[in-house]
């Protein structure tokens, strides 16, 4: 077992350990973080994308347009 698999294995113990109510709290917490986490990269890839249409290195258009920008 790596480093990381024990250290992972001991926090699942660790919330093993708390009562049920904690345990549901502590999901709720990680869910929503991760909702944030999620939130935060769709942003970031929102500006690059804008970013990247901007200044030509993207474009807009349906799979008909991309079917025959491709063909070309």
């Amino acid at each position: 077992m790596n480093t990381q698999t024990s250290s992972f294995q001991e926090v699942i113990e660790s919330v093993e350990e708390l009562p049920p109510d904690d345990q549901m709290l502590l999901v709720d917490i990680i869910r929503q973080r991760l909702i944030e986490v999620r939130r935060r990269n769709l942003v970031a890839e929102v500006a690059e994308a804008r970013q990247a249409y901007q200044t030509g290195d993207a474009y807009r258009g349906s799979v008909d347009d991309l079917v025959k920008e491709l063909s070309r």
